[in-house]
């Protein structure tokens, strides 16, 4: 069976940049414009209409000086000239609306495309990705992308069009001083061009470094009660402000690059203006050039440099967008899990064979990687819980190639059983439930679910039979019935009071006057960790799976509760295939059988008595717990 751990799929138009890092390019950016076509089009056709508007007036200045130096009346000139100016005017704020609204939609639809695909992504990339990282993507890079209709391409069409009448009259007014302009104007483009490349690089680095920054917060905030509480709150501190010092100085790289932009264009008038003014001065001196055609050649010229100026500034900010959409493409181009399954088939009832769950000879391992959360859990199991901190905050680096996980490792579960997964930290026992959720897929060996193998079966199939409730299970921010209902979404009010009270939470609902609505906090921090661990069994409870996954359901419970629990367990494990991961033995000894891990490998099999007298670490467990 192939592992499929977010293999990195890139488009033909996928390239790296000279940093070696992954970049954009224009034609990823087009389906993004192109969603928007038919306000872009209404946009491109003020602009060529703002742009005659602007083209005209120069000729009527013209008319005017030279209406003025023949003594004759000016007529309706003037008003044709003012008429000009407003409707440019008018033209140019209503473009300027029509812009910044289709901006806004291009940020929209990045985000839901880089969401929609982030949120669909193997949970492998997830454990090799900073979740700081991914937020940044979605919140700073996403916005970026407004700039480019906002102040790059679109603008530089109307730019486009007045450039090249002001250049077309330029050229029937006096192709001299236009040839000498053009030689100043050559030069400061060839100067914007070089530059941009850097720009584009820069940006690409100032981004990554943002999602460093916004990766620290995160992991501080997350942690901030055990900061707090190790007195670490300053060395925190120290660590953000380093990240932050390392974006500030990146974004000033940027500032430099583009702060060379900006002047050339301000040269390139000075320069070109005072070559116009001296050697058309000169020719208007010796009679060779009409004053109102001088008049009207330098307010052309401006009309050239400033769309000069636009496009300088779209150079700019496009390749800063393609920096940072370089980033958000990273994510859209990864396959989703839907993507990696090449089979739809579900299961089905009809189906179900007296075995529920079987392992065959299936060897594990995480892939290589320095940030990854399973493997986190893996070695925090190793070093001790106490230490899961300090694996998080960096205190305790993660070393790259993790070890096989799971070793040849075969066995059954019987439909309608209650099985008990035990052995020390770090055996492999959560890896376990990680590959029956097809998070990873082994290197070797199969898993069948009701007699087929899982890794013929679509993961959303696969998924509809588990209730899997994880070891440290997430509360999310909102209310106690949001919680509830992720995976019911149908459950009426008496459904969630009835699993509650199976689940002997009804406490938290008497406590607090809303009652289901009540806010249980960021992360659940309103809730007691006993509390937390018992919301997520009620959740997984809701959706009545005919198999129930439990990774150390009951660690965060005392002992009333803990029997509680238990209690409520047996209750719904009575018409359901039961798999429990446990360290604490009395919780599981009346179990169907007993699967006894050490390192990665099945240690022994049985029932509590039939264990007791046949393993010798299941023993050992047990008189540890003095369960013996």
């Amino acid at each position: 069976m192939s592992m499929g751990f977010g293999s990195r799929r890139r488009g033909a138009n996928y390239r790296d940049s000279d940093d070696g890092s992954p970049r954009a390019t224009f034609r990823q950016l087009m389906p993004f414009l192109l969603e928007h076509k038919k306000v872009l089009s209404i946009v491109i056709a003020l602009s060529a209409a703002g742009a005659l508007t602007t083209l005209a007036q120069p000729l009527v200045v013209s008319q005017v000086i030279t209406v003025v130096e023949a003594a004759q009346p000016l007529g309706n000139l003037v008003w044709i000239l003012v008429g000009l100016v407003m409707v440019s005017a008018a033209l140019s704020g209503f473009r300027h609306y029509l812009l910044q609204r289709t901006g806004e939609g291009v940020v929209l639809s990045s985000r839901k495309a880089l969401v929609r695909r982030m949120l669909n992504l193997p949970i492998a990339e997830f454990d090799q990705r900073r979740t700081g990282d991914l937020v940044s993507r979605v919140g700073s890079d996403t916005t970026l992308l407004r700039a480019v209709l906002t102040q790059g391409l679109v603008e530089a069409v109307g730019g486009t069009l007045t450039f090249l009448g002001a250049v077309a009259a330029m050229i029937y007014l006096d192709g001299f001083l236009f040839l000498l302009t053009a030689l100043v104007v050559s030069i400061a483009v060839t100067a914007v061009v070089t530059l941009s490349r850097r720009i584009r690089v820069a940006s690409r680095k100032a981004q990554d470094k943002v999602g460093d920054l916004t990766s620290s917060v995160e992991r501080a905030i997350s942690a901030v009660r055990t900061v707090r509480a190790s007195n670490a709150t300053e060395r925190e501190i120290l660590s953000v402000e380093k990240d932050a010092e390392g974006a500030w100085k990146l974004g000033l790289d940027v500032a430099k690059i583009s702060a060379l932009v900006v002047p050339i264009s301000g040269i390139a008038l000075q320069v070109a203006f005072l070559v116009v003014l001296g050697v058309g001065g000169f020719r208007v001196a010796s009679g060779s050039l009409p004053v109102a055609d001088l008049v009207a050649f330098i307010l052309f010229l401006f009309m050239m440099i400033m769309p000069l100026g636009q496009a300088f500034g779209a150079i700019t900010s496009v390749n800063q967008a393609l920096g940072a959409l370089g980033r958000i493409q990273e994510i859209i181009s990864l396959p989703s899990e839907t993507e990696l399954d090449s089979v739809t088939e579900s299961i089905a009832p009809a189906s179900r064979t007296k075995i529920a769950i079987e392992f065959s000879h299936v060897t594990f391992q995480y892939p290589e990687t320095a940030h990854k959360t399973e493997a986190e859990k893996v070695l925090a199991e190793t070093l001790g819980t106490h230490d899961l901190e300090s694996i998080a905050t960096g205190a305790i680096p993660i070393p790259r190639g993790q070890s096989t996980v799971l070793r040849d490792v075969s066995f059954t579960i019987p439909v309608g059983s209650k099985t008990a997964i035990v052995g020390p930290s770090g055996a492999g026992k959560s890896s376990l439930l990680s590959l029956l959720e097809r998070f990873y897929d082994p290197q070797a060996g199969s898993i069948s679910v009701f007699g087929h193998d899982i890794a013929t079966l679509s993961r959303d199939s696969l998924r509809s039979v588990f209730g899997y409730v994880e070891q440290d299970a997430p509360v999310l921010a909102g209310t106690i019935k949001d919680n509830l209902v992720i995976g019911s979404p149908d459950a009426t009010d008496s459904d969630l009071s009835a699993v509650l009270d199976e689940v002997n939470l009804t406490s938290i609902l008497d406590r607090d006057p809303d009652g289901l609505d009540a806010q249980v906090g960021e992360g659940g921090v309103l809730l007691s960790g006993g509390e937390r661990q018992r919301l997520a069994i009620a959740r997984a409870l809701l959706q009545a799976p005919p198999i129930l996954l439990l990774d150390e359901s009951t660690s965060s419970l005392d002992g009333p509760n803990e029997l509680l629990m238990k209690t409520a367990i047996d209750k719904v494990s009575q018409n359901r295939t039961l798999v429990v991961i446990a360290h604490r033995l009395a919780t599981v000894v009346d179990s169907d059988q007993i699967i006894v891990l050490k390192d990665g490998k099945i240690d022994a099999v049985g029932s509590h008595d039939e264990l007791l007298a046949s393993s010798a670490l299941y023993k050992n467990l047990a008189e540890h717990q003095l369960l013996v």
